[in-house]
């Protein structure tokens, strides 16, 4: 399980963890669902984040695989709410369109351009991290990130121009 935390601020991005949980196959799968559990504890504690958004599911063709993957993401979205941290879905295409411009990147994609979007240097052993950093510059990227403006959502041209007179030449 891949987990990446970044820091919005007026300066903009900052990475500050991106790693992946390892997660033992001889452990029982509810011994592995409490380390995912007790993981995502951890995180929002060391690091109190105020958003918290995971990868929706992809459909793939292995029915068992699918369902561990829907256990091991409702633990974490159940840790986060429990927390009181609002939950936000991406789906792996969104995620790869918001990062590259492309849904259909590979992961080398995502990385280079996460690499240029968040000045990091390392390449990452695991995938996994880099998706989960993805997810988290998608959220920030998508409209949902710490500095949005309070002001409500602007309804088509004409509700832009009321509440933008100063654009208008």
């Amino acid at each position: 399980m891949g987990f990446g935390i970044i820091k919005i601020s007026s300066s903009g991005m900052s990475l500050i963890i991106m790693d992946v949980l390892k997660l033992s196959p001889k452990k029982d799968a509810y011994e592995r669902l409490q380390m995912i559990h007790q993981k995502v504890c951890d995180l929002l504690s060391t690091h109190s984040p105020n958003e918290f958004a995971i990868e929706a599911p992809f459909f793939g063709k292995n029915v068992q695989s699918m369902l561990k993957l829907g256990r091991a993401q409702g633990v974490a979205i159940a840790a986060a709410m429990q927390a009181g941290i609002p939950v936000t879905e991406y789906s792996p295409r969104k995620v790869k369109q918001s990062i590259t411009g492309n849904g259909n990147a590979d992961k080398l994609q995502v990385l280079k351009m996460l690499q240029r979007l968040i000045v990091f240097e390392e390449n990452p052993k695991y995938f996994d991290a880099t998706d989960a950093l993805a997810v988290a510059v998608c959220h920030h990227f998508q409209g949902n990130g710490l500095l949005n403006n309070s002001e409500k959502k602007i309804n088509g041209w004409k509700d832009f121009l009321v509440k933008n007179p100063e654009r208008v030449k």
